[in-house]
């Protein structure tokens, strides 16, 4: 017979199977997501191009069901009632090399400056900044629910960064300088296969 508690008693060990270190990640990844929403709604405000706001859109309904997916699972230790998903973006994943000319960035000096080359930028680093949080949030996780969901979410938001970078990639925005035709073949000829099966020496 489970045994009932009073508010003020601890609860004992074990009834939500989390460690220290797994809370305290998964409250820095859950805050996170809180941030990436706001940031989210921050920059529709200053998006002009109808296919990044868009891609705000799907993302931050994503994230949402992420958010909540990872919230139950935390709050309850168990698995969650909705599985994890996987992120779907509608870009070509085609890349322009090259480098063009163009004025040199620097800081903004006002909010009305703000346009989708800035808007983009500041998702793209969100969605990087997330999926380095979550990677290591999912090593400190003794909880395996928690840690699947968690690592789970990764790959979704390396996704999501991918498709930011495509888009800015696509406007010009985020160029792709490559290195000379005998540079390139120096350093993929650099490494060699490995020999043998891996196994220690007797």
């Amino acid at each position: 017979m489970q045994q009932q508690f009073n508010q003020n008693e601890q609860q004992p060990i074990g009834q939500t199977n989390h460690g220290a270190h797994e809370v305290m990640a998964t409250h820095e990844v859950l805050h996170g997501l809180v941030g990436a929403f706001n940031e989210y709604l921050m920059c529709e405000e200053h998006t002009n191009d109808q296919e990044l706001k868009d891609i705000i859109q799907r993302q931050r309904q994503f994230m949402t069901e992420e958010y909540n997916i990872l919230l139950e699972s935390f709050k309850t230790g168990q698995e969650p009632s909705k599985q994890t998903s996987v992120y779907k973006m509608n870009q070509s994943n085609e890349v322009q090399f090259g480098l063009s000319g163009g004025k040199p960035t620097k800081p903004n000096q006002a909010a009305s400056q703000i346009g989708d080359k800035c808007v983009s930028g500041v998702m793209m680093s969100c969605m990087k900044s997330l999926s380095s949080c979550m990677t290591m949030a999912a090593t400190e996780c003794n909880n395996p629910v928690v840690r699947r969901v968690i690592a789970d979410s990764v790959p979704n938001h390396i996704e999501m960064a991918y498709e930011l970078f495509l888009y800015q990639n696509k406007k010009g925005y985020y160029q792709v300088p490559q290195f000379s035709g005998q540079d390139m073949q120096h350093m993929l000829n650099a490494f060699e296969p490995a020999t043998g099966n891996g196994t220690m020496l007797q």
